[in-house]
């Protein structure tokens, strides 16, 4: 054996040994992933640039793009959907309203949409070296936001020039929107990430319900739609499930902030309550996904 095999030999002996699964259960466990990921932030860092990079490589226009496809949704919402099929009639600026709701439930879509993938997208990497696999999903956060990004600055100059934006307390709905937004789609990006690995199925499952799920909020139609189908019918007890559901908070709450203020309180009331009562349970959800990706972490290099 050369020198330099045997001084290698030696420098492998002399680590100190670090276990590659999950160090505990419960509590402990997921507070020993949190720091780990911290531990990793600059790779996390370096994935988010990966991404946008990635995004526009080899394109002349680059991250001008970001502004031309929301421009184009708020376009085709606002004149083909509102004016065309008349939903505008029954919405004040429906393409504000329109355009608030889609931009947060992009947070939702990007993230869980591309978390559920990015485990067997980045299985090179994985099984090469040992790094807390939660970067991976969560990695898509960074992305999304800056989407969302792009898509407030629109939002904003088309409110003003439109006269629907108003200042007051009413726009801290909007941190508070996407704060909700990231805790829920994290918990599902993490144990859907983790489950695809097994069930490659889970992805394409995905794509279909986040079409459904966005069909399925007051987006393109009211909530005041959705009330008076509910309300007084075999299904009412459906409606507080609906109301009180994390995307329909979050697409109240940016609504709220940018749209109509005072029009989601006609609804939800207590709207900062619910939405407080939300992202609650959505850091119970995160903790238990966690649980899930570390339960299920343990053989991703063997199905990769």
């Amino acid at each position: 054996m050369s020198d330099v095999a045997t001084a290698r030999a030696q420098r492998l002996a002399d680590a100190p040994w670090e276990h590659a699964g999950a160090r505990s259960n419960g509590l402990a466990g997921f507070i020993a992933a949190t720091r780990d990921v911290w531990q990793y932030r600059e790779l996390l860092g370096r994935l988010t640039k990966r991404e946008l990079k990635a995004r526009y490589k080899d394109s002349k226009l680059g991250f001008v793009w970001s502004l031309v496809r929301p421009l184009t949704m708020l376009f085709v919402y606002a004149i083909v959907v509102g004016q065309f099929l008349g939903a505008a009639r029954s919405i004040d600026n429906f393409g504000i309203y329109i355009f608030a709701g889609l931009a947060i439930y992009t947070v939702y879509a990007e993230i869980i949409g591309g978390g559920t993938s990015a485990i067997v997208v980045n299985s090179g990497l994985i099984k090469k070296v040992y790094l807390p696999r939660e970067i991976f999903p969560l990695a898509t956060i960074g992305p999304a936001m800056f989407t969302l990004v792009i898509q407030v600055v629109i939002l904003i100059v088309a409110a003003a020039a439109t006269s629907a934006l108003s200042f007051g307390g009413h726009l801290l709905y909007a941190p508070a929107s996407i704060i909700l937004a990231i805790i829920w789609s994290s918990a599902f990006a993490l144990a859907l990430s983790a489950i695809n690995v097994y069930l490659r199925d889970v992805a394409y499952l995905v794509d279909v319900v986040l079409v459904l799920v966005m069909w399925g909020s007051p987006i393109l139609y009211s909530i005041a739609m959705v009330d008076s189908q509910l309300a007084g019918g075999s299904f009412e007890w459906l409606l507080p499930l609906y109301v009180n559901s994390p995307v329909t908070l979050t697409v109240l709450g940016f609504q709220e902030a940018f749209w109509q203020p005072g029009a989601a309180a006609a609804h939800v009331p207590e709207l900062w309550v619910n939405m407080l009562v939300s992202a609650g349970i959505g850091l119970v959800a995160l903790y238990v996904a966690q649980r899930i990706f570390a339960r299920l972490q343990g053989d991703f290099a063997q199905e990769l």
